[in-house]
């Protein structure tokens, strides 16, 4: 039985748990998370929404509609983020009422964070994002968390809490991203790199062990399920995705699990050249050696 949140109570965290105590019993999206953190929804994946993050923000929205190319789309949606969220492209803040500038909580603030190390404050804000949204535990941060009452459950609280990223709403900030990362899927801009009646794109995920990823099967030598991290990195380009690991994991990624990627804010200088942030779960991969 879930608490008076409709949350998983604390319990054990082992791999050999059923599917289900991997993720909360609720979420904030229209397919349940015991069935979004499985592999037959990555077979046939259903489009996802976040709340009423759209409707809230319809005028965001119709105005992307009007836009006429991916960088104008990009420049509507950071304008709006500014307006709403006082988040300037530059991290300047915004000037108060004494004239000092005020450095605000940002998504891509999080974004440049996670680029750097996936395993800091800003992953681990990230993936309690993923948590509170999708329903998804994360499995790592750091090293393996295996138990709620586990020093790396602790650790990883402790992070994903930090108030100097909860004075702005960050949260609101994460649902826009992905719906318009999601809008820009599905607008399917001439030189996007999926086109937008594709329900898929295939990815690849270098690792030197699988110390991250709980292998829930090994059908054979090339292929295994693993139960990814909540929240993880994927490269669209084999050889950069190759310089992480001697290993290669092949996936063909549902596009409504993608959260971000680099072309969706093209004036931004991310330096994680092709790379996507990916709702995890149970994912049948292909593996290879370099």
């Amino acid at each position: 039985m879930g608490d008076a949140t409709g949350r998983t109570p604390v319990s054990d965290l082992t791999a050999d748990l059923p599917l289900a105590s991997r993720a909360h019993r609720t979420n904030l999206v229209n397919v349940p998370a015991a069935v979004l953190c499985g592999e037959a929804y990555n077979d046939e994946p259903r489009r996802l929404r976040i709340g009423a993050t759209r409707s809230e923000h319809a005028a965001l929205f119709e105005a992307l509609d009007e836009s006429r190319d991916a960088l104008t789309a990009s420049d509507i949606f950071q304008r709006h983020m500014a307006e709403v969220f006082g988040v300037n492209p530059d991290f300047s803040g915004t000037e108060g009422p004494d004239g000092k500038r005020r450095f605000r909580a940002s998504y891509l603030r999080l974004l440049k964070g996670w680029m750097f190390d996936s395993n800091g404050a800003e992953g681990a804000v990230l993936k309690g994002w993923v948590e509170s949204r999708f329903g998804l535990l994360p499995t790592f941060h750091g090293e393996p968390i295996r138990r709620f009452a586990s020093d790396a459950w602790a650790a990883y609280g402790e992070q994903k809490q930090s108030t100097r990223f909860h004075n702005n709403n960050i949260h609101l900030q994460l649902d826009l991203l992905y719906e318009f990362c999601q809008w820009t899927i599905r607008r399917g801009w001439p030189d996007a790199p999926m086109p937008n009646w594709a329900s898929h794109i295939r990815l690849f995920r270098g690792v030197n062990d699988f110390e991250e990823h709980h292998i829930v099967a090994r059908p054979d030598k090339r292929t295994a399920v693993l139960r990814l991290n909540n929240l993880c990195s994927f490269s669209i380009n084999r050889d950069i995705a190759g310089q992480f690991g001697d290993y290669i994991l092949d996936a063909w990624v549902p596009l409504s699990k993608v959260v971000f990627f680099r072309d969706i804010l093209p004036r931004y200088p991310f330096q994680g050249e092709g790379e996507y942030l990916v709702i995890g779960g149970d994912y049948r991969v292909g593996v290879s050696l370099l």
